[in-house]
């Protein structure tokens, strides 16, 4: 049976889990301390735990899988997650690529009322700032930047990667979520020209960004070392 309530630690690897299974990876524990950047005897106590507690269910071939409550538990972190983002964005005016640890820290406290009275305060909204959905299944299918042939049209939907310094490169290439512009360069730098103004980034920072684009190169999972949090692993 599961606890009423999930620690913060328990709710950390929830939510990574729901980040790897939504970006179309195994949630293996390799996979789990290869994005958190823990050690493999760390992720596996606390595994563990989450199996005792009800959470998850480990098969024969060490792959997991949430529980029904593991499932609902994990969406609800995640969602409240975005919702914060959001709302630090929208109606504190926090610069995007400021609020992913600030959500980080208040997402354990919320309460319901909170909850409410933020998705009110947002209207419409239905993504994070960094283009992720903000409720379970309204995700839009994305293709990595990195694939797009030079001359496509291409609309930045999202940013795989929420890492702080990942992020504050990205505002500062100026990239965001509904950016629209012509793929004009694919090498070690990819970039979009915007009307005559160009954004560029990195190759490895342009496989972490999915973005719509005409013509599309074809479906791809996300590569589980790009989802790494870490400054050293872009070029810069």
């Amino acid at each position: 049976m599961s606890q009423e309530q999930a620690t913060v630690a328990e709710e950390e690897y929830l939510q990574i889990m729901y980040w790897l299974e939504e970006a179309g990876l195994p949630i293996t524990g390799a996979n789990i301390a290869r994005a958190m950047q823990v050690s493999a005897p760390t992720v596996h106590e606390m595994l563990g735990r989450l199996e005792a507690d009800g959470y998850v269910t480990r098969d024969a071939d060490k792959s997991l899988a949430f529980t029904e409550t593991g499932s609902e538990h994990a969406a609800q972190i995640v969602r409240r997650h975005r919702l914060i983002e959001r709302f630090l964005t929208d109606v504190f005016d926090i610069p995007w690529d400021q609020v992913h640890e600030e959500a980080e820290r208040l997402e354990h406290w919320m309460s319901p009322v909170v909850e409410e009275r933020m998705l009110r305060a947002i209207g419409d909204a239905k993504t994070c700032p960094h283009g992720h959905p903000i409720f379970e299944g309204e995700r839009e299918h994305g293709v990595p930047l990195a694939d797009v042939e030079e001359g496509a049209k291409v609309t930045v939907l999202r940013f795989e990667n929420e890492a702080e310094d990942l992020l504050h490169y990205l505002m500062d290439s100026g990239l965001h979520p509904g950016l629209e512009g012509t793929l004009a360069h694919s090498g070690e730098e990819v970039t979009i020209d915007v009307g005559g103004d160009t954004k560029s980034v990195t190759r490895s920072v342009a496989e972490t960004v999915s973005v719509t684009a005409d013509p599309s190169p074809a479906p791809r999972t996300a590569l589980p070392d790009q989802l790494v949090l870490g400054r050293e692993r872009y070029g810069r």
